[in-house]
């Protein structure tokens, strides 16, 4: 029988707070981490201490440390992991995310130090695991990314996307894409993207990408048929009308649609992922500039600076008013 996540949440702070309880197992942890609670961290902590040589331990320990923002330890659990598993895939696959989590935060000598890592890592869980697409995408965008002189070509990206294919269509369009984008062939991009959304309709990561994907390349009609679209078949989804209203905002189009948009979306509850709502009212005060609405359209550029008073690109409407 699964736990459900809040009641396996409190079962395992119980447990931490009793002197000598067990520590959680592997599968606990595991649905604390895809509920992305923040006690999964403590969870696979002691559950390394308690497996010391179990890959999957370190794996999850991986996992918590790059949810709680620890990219330079989450690569210390990741080594851990593949030397517990060197035939396991998944823990070179979670040490190259580890790599690739901390490459962003040190400086140039440090990231050309640390990109040969990066790719060992995600070419090794290949090796070990021809079906680890995850793993082939990260390969993608390191091949695009990085110079030749430590592996990077355009050649070696398009045969991982080959290969991607052949075990996830949707997935080997995006990696398509993904190589049209950085060739800036935009509607080749646009093409793949559609063939992906096409075989998965209900993705709303898809929707959510080939939405922003025409609104980048401005091709309204075709960002506001897809944003209808997904509104018509999903009328409470929040993401929609974040979008409407941005695209109001961008092309000066659509604006009495793209305003009320807006004013649903801050009224709704939204997930930790969407838009916070500085940038709901600073869309909605760029809506209502473009609509000749100049007070009511500071009045909600305030709003947005009065959540977040660094917010540049408010202030700068603002000014402009």
């Amino acid at each position: 029988m699964r736990i459900a996540p809040v009641l396996l949440s409190l079962s395992l702070l119980l447990a931490f707070a009793a002197p000598g309880a067990e520590a959680a197992t592997l599968s606990e942890v595991q649905s604390l981490l895809e509920a992305r609670n923040p006690s999964a961290l403590k969870a696979a902590e002691a559950l390394t201490k308690a497996t010391p040589k179990d890959a999957g331990a370190w794996i999850a320990l991986t996992r918590a440390r790059l949810q709680a923002g620890k990219a330079e330890a989450a690569i210390e659990s990741g080594e851990r992991a593949t030397e517990a598993g060197p035939k396991n895939a998944q823990a070179f696959l979670w040490l190259g995310n580890a790599y690739g989590n901390r490459i962003g935060e040190v400086g140039m000598l440090s990231k050309m130090a640390m990109a040969p890592k990066l790719r060992d890592a995600f070419e090794r869980a290949v090796a070990l695991d021809p079906t680890l697409v995850d793993a082939r995408n990260a390969l993608v965008l390191f091949y695009l990314q990085a110079p030749s002189a430590i592996g990077g070509g355009i050649d070696k990206a398009r045969a991982q996307a080959a290969a991607i294919t052949k075990y996830d269509r949707a997935k080997g369009y995006l990696a398509q894409a993904q190589i049209a984008m950085h060739e800036k062939k935009f509607d080749q991009a646009i093409k793949a993207y559609e063939s992906a959304a096409a075989l998965k309709p209900g993705d709303d990561g898809l929707r959510l990408g080939l939405i922003l994907l025409y609104q980048e390349q401005k091709r309204w009609a075709d960002a506001y048929g897809a944003i209808r679209k997904w509104s018509t078949e999903s009328p409470d989804a929040v993401k929609p009308k974040y979008q409407l209203g941005r695209m109001a905002s961008l092309s000066g189009q659509y604006l009495q649609e793209g305003e009320a948009a807006l004013r649903a979306y801050l009224k709704l509850p939204r997930a930790k992922e969407d838009p916070a709502s500085q940038h709901a009212y600073y869309r909605l005060g760029l809506i209502l500039a473009k609509a000749g609405r100049k007070d009511e359209a500071r009045a909600n550029l305030q709003a947005a600076l009065k959540i977040d008073p660094k917010f540049k690109e408010a202030k700068a409407a603002l000014a402009e008013l």
